[in-house]
């Protein structure tokens, strides 16, 4: 049986905590730490979320149980409450929402429960924002927040060098808005501009509306591009556990126009001081104060309020807090 310093046990529901789940792995290895990556096998669509949970759950409980059958790790780290539900063995767990939040009623019957016993059983917690904290269970373990690190990200167009008058991302339809992101698109458009769909399948959606182009699920690089050619990012979430997709449209030198929301939702503090004017429920009047009066110093203030969650100070969390904690 090998040794490692770390097990990190990826629940990877979603491409976003895959990259994550890397990343954090990364950032582990560049503190001098050895990581092993137990990676959860992918899960069948299925209609309820109580039911997708429980399947996602048993596939992280398999994954992390095979990964200590070959190693002997210092360290274990679920990567989300519903990796560590069914945990073989006891160890920190790292989230962007608790299921007390983003679970309520019935979508979250058994999951809270258990929530609230592991939250108290847990060695470490690995919030991602001071949110996320402060809505979960009571626990008696140690916090260390540490945020998605936003890659790279400087502007490399100027705001009259874009030709992409908005973009969104909308993986998850329901949860993202994207009926009111289309609503009120429909309101603002004017002429050929266009609003652009990232993380939904063409073939499966129809009946969106003039103006408005379905670009489908890209790689990182790719939906990069897209973000620095495009004016505003456009954004309605019911909900945000942490919105990791506006942060990198910050950093890509995009607008954030966006509804207020529940959650864990770090850029929205953010969008707020960069300009108070786009942050509202009432959007269609939002989108076209960002394409017609823009403030000038919109992308530059907006890179000094994302320095916390570039990579360096991720990096320095990583390597002078969070390692010591687990391997101590």
């Amino acid at each position: 049986m090998s040794s490692v310093d770390v097990l990190l046990v990826s629940l990877g529901s979603t491409g976003g905590l895959r990259a994550a789940d890397e990343q954090l792995a990364e950032l582990l290895r560049d503190a001098g730490a050895t990581v092993e990556i137990a990676k959860s096998e992918p899960q069948r669509q299925v209609r309820t979320m109580a039911l997708t949970d429980l399947l996602w759950a048993r596939a992280s409980a398999d994954a992390a149980r095979a990964a200590l059958s070959r190693s002997s790790p210092r360290a274990i780290i679920y990567s989300s409450v519903t990796a560590a539900l069914f945990w073989p063995e006891r160890g920190a767990i790292r989230f962007d929402a608790s299921a007390a939040e983003n679970r309520a009623g019935h979508h979250g019957i058994w999951q809270r429960p258990l929530e609230r016993r592991r939250f108290n059983e847990a060695s470490l917690l690995i919030p991602w924002s001071e949110a996320a904290v402060v809505e979960a269970p009571p626990s008696p373990a140690k916090s260390i927040v540490v945020p998605a690190a936003v890659e790279g990200g400087r502007p490399q167009h100027a705001p009259d060098e874009r030709d992409i008058a908005a973009i969104t991302y909308a993986s998850d339809p329901e949860k993202k808005g994207l009926d009111r992101v289309l609503s009120a698109w429909a309101q603002a458009r004017r002429g050929d501009e266009r609003l652009l769909i990232a993380g939904l399948d063409p073939a499966r959606q129809t009946g969106i509306g003039e103006g408005v182009e379905l670009v489908g699920t890209l790689d990182p690089s790719s939906y990069r591009e897209l973000l620095g050619r495009s004016k505003i990012f456009l954004c309605a979430p019911r909900r945000e556990d942490f919105g990791i997709a506006q942060l990198e449209a910050l950093a890509d030198g995009c607008q954030l126009v966006t509804a207020p929301a529940a959650g864990g939702y770090v850029a929205l503090d953010m969008a707020r001081q960069l300009d108070e004017r786009l942050v509202t429920d009432d959007l269609a009047p939002a989108i076209r104060c960002a394409l017609d009066d823009p403030r000038p110093d919109y992308a530059a203030r907006a890179g000094e309020l994302l320095e916390p969650f570039r990579r360096a100070s991720v990096e320095q969390i990583v390597s002078s807090d969070l390692l010591a904690a687990l391997l101590n």
